[in-house]
């Protein structure tokens, strides 16, 4: 991955040289990322999250790339695609840190390669079948926060394609997203094709909205607008996880960063009305409240910091407490508050891409050594520690954000960052929470190379058709090798000589 350039880079120039060299637009880069993004499109519907009974290639002549062999060649063909989109990614990232291309290119890009994903079977997750199972549970009068979709007894194809954890499980989301997905299956009924489909194009609204904000908070926040575009919209994280996924997060980040900036621009009421919204789609929204706090308690006139915050908290807490009940209940048809109740119901997932679930499964295994034991002491142990960190953590953030301005954002970004680092569980998308309002600040080029790391690694950690990788330790091995690789490829085209080694052969025949 990332090994070569386009022809408008000089290569053997450095990064300073190539500042001064004229860019062409990368249409070839664009073009190898489209041409991944294709394959993952197309390998998706033999490797990716199919259905149980597919319309499409489920008894037909091309059945075979479900199984067997078949199979083996659409996970290759997948991985093929992820690889190429990953290239062109740090490819336009070297562009980017050039300062050789602005916003265009990379929202073209973007683009171009979420357009194929559009009409892809789920990719790295299942959870787009989960969506609809709870929204047909609300269609039909059914409390998704009390039962699991398997309650249904009508849409037999939206409830046998939800995953076998989250059949009997209560909904996690808020009562606002369950109403977007009501209407989804409303539309599409049992048509599973049709509804993953019609859930990405209403998740695009999330995507617009981001892309309204961003510019603007980086504007406040002193970052790069190139920068934060290729980080939070153009990136694996974004294309194959939020898109491709389809995850929820993409309309929750919308609010968000909407109503951050509206925090920024001194509009408060809009901003807390804002992140209520965003938080009855998805909880993880309330974090950045209490920043919010801050940052109003600062814009007050007055001597008094402390008449300030309490003047700001007493307003918020006003605001927040109506819009939340209207909410729930315009959602809902009722004031159900269950969904609270469902919020424990992700701590189901186990694994060490939880740092806290990781220490605890690493101490029971050296303890197994000697004693015969059970796993699920330690691992509580272990996420009752991380609860505590996580806590005192973000206490601290919050009090360090009491200056306000965008100092308060920073925090809040951090911790969001927290909350999927150290709350079971950690989910690769989760980390798009703090990188979104994070991208919008300056970066450190070895900085962006660590993102770079980091979104393979946790675009990988899962298998095509949503079950984890996280035990499969050669697999494991080859996507650290491959985070890597990627990362160190984002500061210098060809890290290990791999194109000049290919080349060499042939130069010598020539001469």
């Amino acid at each position: 991955m990332a090994t070569t350039t386009d022809p408008a880079q000089t290569p053997s120039a450095g990064l300073a040289g190539r500042l001064r060299v004229p860019s062409r637009f990368p249409y070839r880069t664009i073009a190898m990322g489209t041409v991944g993004s294709t394959l993952l499109m197309i390998a998706a519907l033999g490797a990716g999250g199919i259905l149980i009974k597919d319309p499409v290639l489920g008894h037909g002549p091309l059945s075979w790339v479900r199984y067997g062999h078949g199979r083996m060649l659409a996970n290759a063909v997948l991985y093929t695609g992820f690889g190429l989109v990953v290239w062109a990614w740090v490819r336009l990232g070297r562009y980017v840190l050039a300062g050789r291309i602005g916003s265009r290119p990379i929202l073209v890009a973007a683009g171009c390669w979420m357009a194929p994903l559009l009409v892809s079977p789920p990719l790295f997750t299942r959870d787009v079948f989960s969506y609809l199972g709870q929204g047909a549970q609300l269609l039909y009068g059914l409390d998704p926060y009390a039962n699991g979709p398997a309650e249904l007894d009508v849409l037999p194809n939206v409830v046998q394609n939800v995953h076998p954890l989250w059949q009997t499980t209560p909904a996690p989301y808020g009562p606002l997203f369950l109403l977007i997905s009501k209407g989804v299956v409303a539309t599409t009924g049992d048509n599973m094709i049709l509804g993953v489909i019609l859930m990405r194009v209403v998740l695009l609204a999330g995507l617009a909205g981001t892309l309204w904000a961003l510019p603007r908070l980086v504007k406040h926040l002193g970052g790069k607008l190139p920068v934060a575009l290729w980080l939070a919209v153009a990136s694996p994280m974004m294309v194959i996880h939020l898109f491709g996924g389809p995850h929820n997060d993409l309309m929750m980040l919308a609010f968000l960063t909407i109503g951050v900036l509206a925090a920024l621009e001194r509009k408060h009421v809009i901003s807390v009305v804002l992140v209520t919204i965003g938080m009855l789609i998805k909880p993880t929204a309330a974090i950045a409240l209490p920043f919010i706090v801050w940052m109003w308690a600062n814009h007050l006139s007055g001597e008094s910091k402390v008449r300030n915050f309490l003047r700001a908290g007493a307003a918020s807490v006003g605001l927040f407490l109506p819009v939340f009940v209207a909410g729930t209940w315009l959602s809902l048809g009722s004031l159900n508050l269950g969904w609270w109740s469902g919020l424990k119901a992700p701590q189901l997932i186990a694994n060490w891409l939880n740092i806290p679930t990781g220490i605890g499964e690493v101490f029971y295994n050296l303890v197994h050594l000697i004693v015969d034991v059970q796993v699920s002491p330690f691992v509580t142990v272990a996420r009752a520690a991380g609860m505590l960190l996580l806590i005192g953590f973000g206490i601290r953030q919050w009090w360090l954000a009491r200056g306000g301005g965008t100092e308060a954002v920073y925090r809040a970004g951090i911790s969001l960052l927290a909350v999927a680092i150290l709350m079971p569980p950690t989910l690769p998308w989760y980390l798009t929470w703090g990188f979104v309002l994070l991208s919008a600040f300056r970066w450190q080029p070895r900085h962006l190379a660590l993102v770079v790391a980091v979104s393979v690694f946790v675009t990988l950690v899962y298998y095509p058709t949503g079950e984890q990788a996280l035990y499969d330790w050669w697999f494991i091995a080859g996507v650290v090798l491959a985070s890597l690789y990627s990362a160190a490829s984002l500061l210098r085209p060809d890290p290990l000589g791999l194109i000049d080694a290919w080349r060499r052969p042939e130069k010598f025949l020539r001469d």
